[in-house]
């Protein structure tokens, strides 16, 4: 039965199987021979079943979801690897269904996101499909098999069964009955382990319950091809991000229990142990020229890097003190010194400057307003860094492209422009060129395809999501700094960083556009004159001890 999407996904009404069972003459899976007393037999529970409001020939693709994903369900996972695929191999353990054949098997490892707390697990997928009848052929089932090894165990993440169905029963499937039932289902049938509750207080059924929500908000998905709102993962594969800052994490956990701040150590601690994470991997990706050597404990030790770095407007330090501490030469600079600043390691504390860095000096002779330390920061090829850096957000193109700068990673939260707050209204003139320019004017270098570029596939480029979904004024930002950047010769990469913060959309600059640079440099310096012009750009006084450079 095809079902067309009227916008809204209907609302999941679930039922426990043994109060308000839908298809209640349809019984739990059986084993195809329930004589046999091979200790493989086993017996299905029905737990709890809701209406399906889409159609069967999409069961294969939303179960897709749950079998390569399954962190979505549970936070406890870290992701799944998977060890192989077949529709031809079918493991014994992989129980023979009554009425059902084997289609397809995955056979996947569950990695925990905390190792040294629960161990992974091996678990057969396997896809079943109806022998008979109008849906012979046709995957409708997928049975979850963990695999414990003897005497072991299965961790808490897993649910204590030895097998777990996600069942879809068509609207005229034959039943023992001969009758042929009314509306298709979704249905959760489980073989709990000897003990286990199935009441609907018990872990099992909530578990059950969560489970079966997913499988209805995945089928309505791919019903009505939902997109993701954002793309992660996009220049760092998401497993290689993974297992470093899971060694990452373990070498600064630490710094929660001694967070000098008042703010949450468990957001910013991790948040920036992530940012240093994709940051050590993107710089290993490119400043890469042969391969190296790895150290089995801390491999980034002897990984490509920026010959420095500028954390702009570093804040309290944490970011800065983590890439010193795995060997980075770099600097954190802002106008006053954080409390936590006197509590990093002496080469931390060497790497935080207080600082006031003023972009319109960029183009004095000689660049007086800064001192000796100040003019040191801006060695050739160093990286530069915005880590919500506010104001000096709009800077960092300008910055990267006037100094000669290898690169740089910006994140931006508060939206601001290069001496006012961002509006879409103040966007086209702010410079002097106008919005227009912004989208075209780098044709003539080569930059753009052509004048008349279609602005839907620009927007998917910075991975904003699916259409009607950057039509805030803070995605109109993104656009905003993601179109500076191109007109001042940096190749637009982006990325939605994997951070416990909601301002996780990053766009990096480490490739520069064909062309003659020197138009690029030029464009910086007159974004620089016009700010100058205007004489609205105030530089903030540094605050506290350290007002000289020392930190």
């Amino acid at each position: 039965m095809a079902t067309t999407p009227s916008g809204q996904r209907p609302r999941f009404n679930p039922s426990p199987c043994d109060v308000h069972p839908l298809h209640h003459d349809v019984p739990p899976l059986r084993d195809s021979d329930s004589n046999d007393s091979n200790p493989l037999h086993f017996k299905f529970q029905s737990l709890v079943s809701c209406p399906a409001d889409v159609p069967l020939e999409l069961f294969e693709t939303a179960v897709s979801q749950l079998i390569h994903h399954p962190e979505y369900n549970s936070t406890l996972i870290l992701r799944s690897e998977t060890i192989s695929d077949s529709d031809t191999t079918i493991p014994s353990a992989a129980p023979r269904l009554e009425g059902y054949c084997p289609v397809r098997n995955v056979h996947r490892k569950l990695l925990p996101r905390r190792p040294g707390r629960d161990s992974g697990l091996e678990q057969h997928c396997t896809l079943y499909a109806l022998e008979t009848g109008e849906f012979a052929g046709l995957p409708s089932m997928l049975v979850l098999t963990p695999l414990v090894p003897e005497g072991e165990s299965l961790p808490y993440y897993h649910p204590t069964v030895s097998h777990l169905a996600f069942r879809f029963i068509p609207s005229n499937i034959t039943t023992t009955s001969d009758s042929t039932s009314a509306q298709p289902a979704l249905r959760i049938e489980v073989t709990p382990l000897p003990g286990t509750p199935t009441d609907l207080n018990s872990r099992l059924y909530r578990t059950a319950l969560a489970l079966l929500d997913t499988l209805h908000r995945y089928l309505w998905g791919t019903l009505t091809h939902y997109q993701k709102r954002v793309q992660h993962d996009v220049l760092i594969p998401r497993e290689v991000y993974q297992d470093v800052y899971l060694k990452m994490r373990e070498r600064h956990k630490g710094i929660v229990n001694t967070w000098k701040e008042s703010t949450d150590p468990l957001k910013h601690v991790f948040e920036d142990i992530g940012i240093a994470t994709y940051l050590m991997l993107f710089w290993k990706d490119m400043f890469a020229t042969s391969s190296v050597k790895e150290l089995d404990e801390s491999p980034w030790k002897s990984w490509p890097r920026p010959s420095g770095f500028l954390d702009l407007g570093c804040g309290n330090g944490l970011l800065t003190h983590i890439l010193s501490a795995e060997g980075y030469a770099g600097y954190g600079i802002d106008l006053r010194a954080r409390t936590s600043w006197a509590h990093y390691p002496d080469s931390s504390q060497a790497a935080l400057k207080v600082h006031a860095l003023d972009p319109t000096q960029l183009l004095s002779p000689g660049n007086s307003n800064s001192n000796d330390e100040g003019k040191s920061f801006w060695g050739p090829g160093v990286f530069l860094i915005g880590n919500h850096a506010d104001e000096l957000t709009p800077w960092l193109p300008v910055l990267a492209t006037l100094t000669g700068a290898s690169g740089y990673l910006s994140i931006p939260c508060c939206a601001w422009m290069f001496d006012e707050r961002f509006t879409r209204s103040s966007a086209a003139s702010a410079l002097d060129f106008s919005e227009d320019e912004l989208l075209d004017a780098a044709t003539p270098v080569g930059t753009l395809a052509s004048e008349a570029e279609d602005e839907a596939i620009f927007i998917a480029s910075l991975g904003l999501g699916a259409e009607g979904t950057h039509k805030s004024q803070y995605s109109a930002y993104r656009i905003w700094l993601a179109r500076l950047s191109r007109w001042l010769g940096w190749k637009i990469e982006c990325d939605t960083l994997r951070i416990p913060s909601t301002r996780n959309w990053a766009i990096v600059g480490r490739e520069r556009l064909p062309g003659d640079q020197s138009i690029f440099v030029d464009r910086a310096r007159r974004i620089v004159e016009d700010v100058v012009r205007r004489g609205a750009f105030k530089t903030r006084t540094p605050e506290g001890k350290g007002h000289d450079g020392t930190s």
